[in-house]
């Protein structure tokens, strides 16, 4: 069948859009054919576009011979353009399930654009393995429930930038090509045709250039930009993402906050007509760890983690003795309701937290009249264990699961452990929105491997003005005037007020191991710009992905993405990465190693 035009047919409405009010009107709607079904001298067919569906019939004895055939032939994802009038469904036909279930089109004119194949999978099918989705990627678009997340991924992205616009900010585009500054997650690279052996970078954020903005004095800037960092995935993270980014000059932290704060609320409010309630409470990065073991907690339920380290001191358990004597940590959690576990269920857990670099994991579980089931009996009295289970208010019924190791492994097992339980007691609610401010981060983390320190945040974060004489002394101590949105567990946004001051720029590059040589070589252009006048500035950035991600209700960040990678960086849709002609490598200078996928300069 030959494919016909469009020529002197144009598109009146949406489909979704072909309501009551249209009645006894005549309209042209374009779309893919959802179903069809042929009751012999009818044939009912629904037409989907991005805004829905409606249903279209075409009756043998109102239409020509030549209209019905065509109708006949039609398959699934077939696309069609139909002229009709709207007609009112007989009341037993209404189906209360589609927007558009009232009425249908009574086809006059009817023409197939484009036939379609059998697809690999239908449209509505579930169950359908996310390779394969994805390879055929455009057909998984069609779905409605990713086509509305696209839309509010829009939506989001609109009301972003009409609040930043009408607070004075300016979206600036920063470049895609950049210089390589290693520090934080791998760079991707881009090799130079023009500079043989020499490189290009893609950003990891406009960080830089977001700063000398400030110092060129657009005092309030924003993009909506990509970002990219070579760095293994998970379900809220792709190698290329999109940030929210604004940086802002005289201003304070609060000034930062609050702004934000403002733009959250003005998104909540028109996108899901939620009134958030602002300030948002703020907790510092040590109480984070100590109460939730994450310095981005979940605080939509309890089961914080609680120190017995102090009731323990004493034992001669070797796991908790030796936690202890290496400066470690005895800490727990109490599982409301969870005394009833059968041991499988709690091997299960001692395995999780295992993928966390714990050793294992202690339980207590609590029964009536103080009594106590427990892989601890050998080492404590029932006193003992009593005293311990008040420590963590357990009644009977409880199950208090303990972790003893260097502090930052009890951190990062039990804060993930307490989520694991979270969700396997449906604790939490997608339609509970929780957020706070978590600030007073470290300024740098100490690397054993390299024996050094790093930035926490980035080379460029303020330390707190009471700090700053520890950067000589004790930069351990240092804390940063930095700080992350969170909501529901999940970083949304973070940033800090940035260094403006090139002594203080230069103790923190000494603190990190740069020489004077060493800066010079990474930062150089920006330590540069320093000498003209720098005004103190600061700002944030919000992952879009992730926030459309949280307020969609999706389990994966893919599902806000038109293209996403899967978890080996890979696009099933295009095939990338792949390899490239021999030619564009001898343009490039460069020479591939296929034994070891090492890329060398080629000699001259």
């Amino acid at each position: 069948m030959i494919n016909e035009s469009i020529n002197g047919l144009k598109r009146t409405h949406m489909c979704a859009e072909v309501d009551e009010n249209c009645i006894n009107q005549q309209v042209v709607i374009m779309g893919w054919v959802n179903k069809r079904r042929d009751l012999g001298q009818l044939i009912f067919i629904t037409l989907r576009d991005r805004t829905g569906i409606v249903q279209v019939v075409i009756n043998e004895d109102k239409t020509s011979k030549e209209i019905f055939k065509k109708a006949e032939s039609i398959r699934g994802e077939f696309v069609l353009a139909v002229k009709g009038n709207v007609i009112l469904r007989t009341k037993e036909n209404i189906n209360p399930d589609m927007k558009t279930g009232k009425i249908e089109i009574e086809a006059e004119e009817l023409r197939i654009l484009s036939e379609a194949e059998v697809p690999p999978f239908q449209v509505a099918d579930e169950g359908v393995k996310d390779d394969l989705r994805l390879h055929y990627r455009y057909i998984d678009l069609r779905r409605p429930e990713i086509q509305s997340n696209l839309i509010t991924r829009h939506k989001i992205a609109q009301t972003v930038r009409s609040f930043l616009n009408q607070e004075g900010f300016l979206e600036i585009e920063t470049p895609v090509l950049t210089k390589s500054t290693p520090e934080g997650a791998r760079d991707y690279l881009v090799p130079s045709r023009i500079y043989p052996g020499n490189f290009y970078a893609l950003p990891q954020s406009p960080q830089i250039f977001k700063q000398l903005l400030m110092i060129s004095g657009f005092d309030r800037y924003y993009q909506i930009v990509k970002c990219f960092r070579d760095e293994d995935l998970r379900a809220d993270r792709q190698p290329e993402f999109t940030q929210i980014d604004m940086e802002l000059s005289f201003i304070d932290m609060e000034d930062i906050m609050s702004i934000n704060e403002k733009l959250i609320k003005k998104v909540f409010k028109d996108i899901l007509d939620l009134d958030i309630q602002t300030p948002f409470i703020k907790m510092t990065y040590e109480e984070a760890m100590t109460r939730y073991g994450s310095d981005k907690p979940d605080i939509r339920f309890d089961m914080e983690l609680v120190d017995i380290s102090e009731i323990v001191k004493d034992t001669e358990l070797l796991v908790f003795k030796s936690a202890l004597e290496n400066g470690g940590s005895v800490r727990g959690i109490n599982a409301i309701g969870c005394g009833n576990y059968p041991r499988k269920q709690i091997d299960a857990l001692v395995d999780f937290v295992k993928t966390y670099k714990a050793k294992g994991l202690a339980w207590i579980s609590v029964k009536e009249n103080n009594e106590f089931k427990t892989t601890l009996s050998k080492f404590f009295t029932n006193e003992e264990l009593a005293n311990i289970a008040n420590k963590f208010n357990a009644k009977s019924g409880d199950l208090i699961l303990i972790c003893a190791d260097k502090n930052e492994i009890v951190f990062d097992a039990l804060g993930n452990l307490r989520l694991e339980i979270a969700r396997r007691e449906n604790l939490t609610s997608t339609d509970d929105y929780k957020f706070l401010w978590v600030v007073d981060f470290p300024e740098f983390e100490w690397d054993e491997e390299e024996n050094r320190f790093f930035a926490k945040h980035h080379p460029f974060t303020m330390p707190l003005d009471e700090d700053i004489p520890l950067l000589e002394k004790d930069p351990s101590k240092v804390r940063a005037k930095a700080y992350d949105m969170v909501l529901n567990g999940f970083e949304i946004g973070g940033g800090s007020i940035r260094i403006h001051q090139q002594e203080v720029q230069q103790k923190v590059f000494n603190v990190l191991g740069f020489s004077k040589e060493d800066a010079q070589k990474r930062f150089g252009f920006l330590l540069e710009a320093f000498k003209y006048g720098a005004p103190p500035h600061g700002g944030l950035a919000f992952g879009l992905d992730r926030l459309t991600m949280l307020i969609t209700k999706c389990s994966a960040i893919r599902d806000v993405i038109a293209f996403p990678k899967v978890k080996d960086a890979s696009c099933p849709l295009t095939d990338a990465p792949n390899v490239v002609d021999e030619k564009q490598l001898l343009e490039l200078g460069i020479k591939v190693d296929k034994f070891n996928s090492r890329i060398q300069n080629i000699e001259e």
